[in-house]
């Protein structure tokens, strides 16, 4: 996949589809707590095989339970398309397991 680099304009517009994300030192930047330490971990690994079968992979940290995320595209020096398009997978992945927990009493 070729990445465009996106225009402040273009960044603003795209933000509106991502509640909970910002712009945060040139990077879009999102943070996660789930339930605990392998609630978080699976998340992360479900979101490393999305990222590694796109060739675009995030700048991430964890500590038990919380998960930390940042997208920028360093080939185009900037956000692009395909930090979008990873942060609506990601959006999937975190949704779909708090739908998980919710639906379980967790």
């Amino acid at each position: 996949m070729h990445a465009r680099k996106l225009t402040d304009d273009e960044i603003s517009k795209l933000m509106t589809r991502l509640p909970g994300w910002k712009v945060q030192n040139g990077k879009l930047h999102r943070e996660y707590e789930c339930k605990d330490f392998v609630a978080a971990f699976g998340n992360m690994t479900r979101i490393a095989l999305i990222a590694e079968s796109m060739n675009h992979h995030p700048e991430w940290f964890n500590v038990w339970n919380r998960v930390v995320i940042d997208l920028v595209t360093h080939s185009v020096k900037g956000i692009s398309d395909l930090d979008f398009v990873l942060a609506e997978k990601v959006e999937d992945v975190f949704s779909g397991a708090l739908a998980k927990q919710q639906s379980s009493g967790s």
